[in-house]
């Protein structure tokens, strides 16, 4: 089975004053994993970095957190918008790539992942978000995101792209 990744927003503009270190520093942990395992295999990869309001001034706020780890086979996609989707090229590139199921990690559940993961389905990908893999500044988002949207553990991944 061919999967997608997308890791939303993980930039240091949104995390930093929003996400405390302990919490920020598990997602990590899991989003790497994950990323390691499907590098290894040869599934796609994308960041999702959000440049709403960006100016050049301010540009290095912009930058994907040191704490997730990008690969030179990784790809990126910019947004203006809370919906990955929306005016970008992310369907095309996950259509190009015959992704069947999409995993969605990221900041912010309440916001961007959410708004992703209903553009994923609307388009008619399967999404799915990385237990643990989601941030929020507000922890009873992360228990609604859990009971209100289809999760992935990361054992279970392996499994899937040996299908």
């Amino acid at each position: 089975m061919k999967l997608g990744y997308l890791i939303i927003d993980m930039q240091e503009i949104h995390v930093r004053e929003h996400v405390d270190k302990k919490t920020l520093d598990r997602a990590c942990e899991y989003i790497n994993y994950v990323s390691d395992i499907l590098r290894a295999k040869d599934q796609l990869i994308i960041h999702i970095q959000d440049i709403e309001g960006m100016e050049e001034a301010t540009k290095e706020h912009y930058n994907i957190i040191p704490e997730v780890q990008v690969s030179d086979s990784d790809l990126k996609v910019t947004k203006e918008y809370s919906n990955a989707f929306w005016k970008t090229e992310l369907e095309q590139i996950l259509k190009d790539h015959g992704v069947e199921l999409l995993i969605i990690s990221g900041f912010s559940a309440e916001h961007c992942v959410q708004f992703t993961y209903n553009g994923a389905s609307e388009r008619g990908f399967r999404p799915v978000l990385l237990q643990n893999g989601i941030l929020s500044a507000h922890s009873d988002v992360i228990i609604s995101a859990h009971r209100d949207r289809n999760l992935i553990s990361y054992p279970v991944i392996p499994y899937l792209i040996n299908q």
